[in-house]
């Protein structure tokens, strides 16, 4: 694989676009695809320098500085509900500002989250076991999926479920790390979580366990055609989702079925070696920032998989899981089945700051091969089929996977 820039970026600081409930990997994006660049600290003689020059253009002056503390002292000398910290209320003037943003995946990073999202790489965590999605609309953090044999499973946890709280706190507007951070704990404790099923409030006690991250499952299916589902994008994806194709094609397999529903997205970087695998050379994907910067990542022909592919996606299939889906879509080496994704095309940096608090701003955009922004689109599958949820529910029945299945057998010439 080949990129067309040189970058800074250290791997294991990749973060994913998609996320877990706990301390571990993946804990951290709304749909994935952003990253810690730990090349820009931003120090308080940067920052008195940057002032120098452009103190014009900050709200940050004499006056502002003035009504912050007056605004303290009336905290101080007349709140009456609780006793403030002053940590409580730096952080507070930090989360505001990224706030006054309106945009829901522009985040400040306490030091102690900030923390949680190095973890995120590390493979193995403590907590529940569910993968979770910000939802733009309503500000609420989501369950996408549940892991097999984990405590979210053995709750109750399903699949829809909106998270409203954690042990009692509202978690309204906060980020999927900030609600990870919440979920996450020692190994053995509880944690309750309420969650919106069915316009019901429902409390769930759930003990936090370690989790080991299988982020790729497969089987071969009948006639050979071999079937790999991603869950997310996370650094140890990529070994993951490599042993899986080795496994399956020394096995003879003849196609592959690639099931990206309910995947909330997850590492540049992942998603990136994935494409790698499976294409020829070309375009991977780009990104362009408000200034029209352009980055590309381009794939080789080195490891590129001579079997038809048929991808899987639905409405809960985002970011990263966008951006493979667009690659493959656009260079003709897949046969795109399910519903329309869920739309998410702009890229977060997260940057950490010289007291190890950090922040996540949306900085650019991404783009198909062929120049297409998803966000707030999604991509059309060449071949539309809802999930038939009451058949499903009923006997576990899938007919998304049934018309993936027919749809190889028509590209194998079945």
């Amino acid at each position: 694989m080949r990129k067309e820039k040189k970058y800074t970026f250290s791997k294991a600081l990749y973060l994913v676009a998609g996320m877990l409930l706990g301390a571990g990997v993946t804990a951290l994006a709304v749909a994935g695809g952003y990253y810690l660049d730990q090349s820009d600290y931003i120090t308080s003689a940067s920052v008195s320098s940057s002032n120098a020059s452009s103190e014009s253009d900050s709200f940050v002056d004499s006056d502002f500085l003035y009504k912050l503390l007056t605004i303290e002292s009336l905290i101080k000398n007349y709140y009456y509900l609780d006793e403030v910290d002053n940590q409580t209320l730096e952080d507070g003037v930090f989360t505001g500002l990224l706030d006054s943003l309106g945009d829901v995946y522009s985040t400040y990073y306490t030091v102690e989250e900030t923390e949680s999202l190095a973890e995120s790489t590390e493979g193995a965590y403590y907590g529940i076991g569910a993968y979770v999605q910000q939802d733009a609309d309503t500000g609420y953090v989501k369950i996408t999926g549940v892991i097999s044999g984990t405590p979210a499973e053995e709750a109750g946890f399903l699949a829809g479920d909106v998270i409203y709280a954690v042990d009692g706190e509202n978690v309204l507007g906060l980020d999927s790390s900030q609600v990870v951070a919440l979920i996450k704990g020692d190994e053995g404790t509880w944690v309750t979580v309420t969650v919106m099923r069915d316009d019901e409030l429902l409390d769930i006690d759930v003990q936090r366990r370690r989790i080991e991250t299988v982020t790729v499952t497969y089987e071969l299916l009948d006639d050979n055609i071999a079937y790999v589902q991603l869950t997310e994008f996370d650094d140890v994806t990529v070994d993951q989702f490599e042993e899986a194709l080795e496994a399956l094609k020394a096995d003879g397999a003849v196609g592959l079925i690639l099931d990206l529903r309910d995947n909330p997205g997850g590492s540049l970087y992942s998603v990136v070696e994935i494409a790698d695998m499976l294409l020829g050379e070309g375009l991977i994907l780009y990104t362009e920032d408000s200034s029209g910067n352009r980055e590309e990542y381009s794939s080789d022909a080195e490891r590129e998989l001579e079997l038809p592919i048929v991808l899987l996606v639905n409405e809960n299939s985002a970011s990263a899981a966008e951006l493979l889906t667009g690659a493959l879509k656009d260079h003709g080496k897949a046969t795109v089945v399910g519903v329309t994704t869920y739309g998410k095309g702009i890229v977060q940096t997260v940057r950490t700051l010289s007291d190890g608090s950090s922040v996540k701003l949306t900085t650019s955009a991404y783009y198909t091969p062929n120049g297409t922004n998803i966000h707030g689109v999604g991509i059309t599958p060449d071949v539309e089929v809802e999930l038939d949820t009451e058949a499903y529910l009923e006997d576990g029945s899938d007919n998304q996977l049934e018309t993936a299945i027919e749809t190889m057998k028509d590209l194998l010439g079945d």
